[in-house]
């Protein structure tokens, strides 16, 4: 049977890989709510923000499509969603040229932001950028050497919340930071799915992930905890008094996160973690909304 091609916009959509952007827009949507509870809701900051936000995270996917396929991490059978580089459907040349461009699309929504925050929010920008390049790129790319989830929890979690609440309160609090881990573990549940699934072909290209590095088990156990423990941050809070009763809303995340528990400590492997993958992708935009709202009420 004959495949259909995908054309030219729907191989960028691909390669941009949708169902993980929500661990850049979670911790904006986050960042936002809080904001509002404080009095600080500023509209036009919060759209930049999710805007840049999204940027650098695709900015960072055409990164790793280009640079996992330049040092042969995706030689193979694929097991996850297309890598477009990998597969023909965009030449080296023109994923670098994209990369550049998504990258400095961000920089141009950043010039609002720093405009209104100033230069934390230089710093932000331009580490969240170097960090998206240096995850695949470079003598020690992170992705490479077990250091991903490091990333992802810090730029995906308090940072990425922080810097949205910052930019429209002009203010930061610590609260908010811990709260930011939230969004942060739940990025590394993705990592660890996204590393279970391709554990095989990254021993063979030497790519150093945690699970490749400690095992099957210690990724599944990786995704477990790192699930529940962002469910239950803010009711931590909540019990040291220093989040709403609202915040418990966030609980509700966690029977609907069994499913995946399931499929996960049962042993899935290969292809049907993608599933699991895309799953915890909407767990992530449940827990958001969920403390979100729990936040205003």
């Amino acid at each position: 049977m004959a495949h259909t091609q995908p054309g030219k916009l729907a191989v960028w959509y691909l390669a941009a890989r949708p169902k993980t952007l929500w661990a850049a827009m979670a911790p904006v949507v986050i960042g936002s709510a809080l904001a509002c509870e404080a009095g600080g809701f500023h509209l036009w900051s919060a759209l930049a923000a999710l805007t840049g936000a999204v940027l650098i995270q695709i900015g960072t996917n055409y990164a790793n499509d280009y640079y996992d396929f330049i040092k042969g991490a995706d030689e193979g059978e694929r097991l996850g969603p297309l890598r477009v580089t990998q597969a023909g459907l965009v030449t080296p040349s023109a994923m670098r040229s994209a990369t550049l461009l998504v990258f400095s699309a961000a920089l141009v929504i950043g010039i609002y932001l720093v405009m209104r925050g100033g230069w934390p929010i230089v710093i932000i920008g331009l580490l969240s950028i170097l960090f998206g390049i240096i995850y695949t790129a470079g003598p020690f790319p992170l992705g490479y050497n077990g250091l991903g989830e490091v990333f992802v929890l810090i730029f995906f979690g308090p940072v990425a919340v922080g810097g949205t609440y910052y930019v429209q309160t002009l203010q930061i609090g610590w609260e908010v930071l811990v709260l930011g881990l939230s969004p942060g573990l739940f990025s590394i549940a993705i990592l660890a799915i996204n590393n279970l699934r391709d554990i095989d072909n990254d021993r063979r290209a030497s790519k150093g992930t945690l699970a490749a590095r400690f095992g099957r088990t210690f990724a599944r156990l990786e995704y477990l905890l790192a699930i529940l423990l962002g469910s239950l941050i803010p009711s931590l809070l909540w019990i040291t008094n220093h989040a709403p009763t609202g915040a418990l809303l966030t609980l509700a995340t966690l029977p609907a996160a069994l499913p995946a528990f399931r499929a996960v400590m049962s042993g899935t492997e290969g292809p049907r973690l993608n599933d699991v993958l895309a799953t915890t992708g909407k767990l992530l935009l449940l827990f958001s909304i969920l403390l979100s709202v729990g936040w205003l009420l």
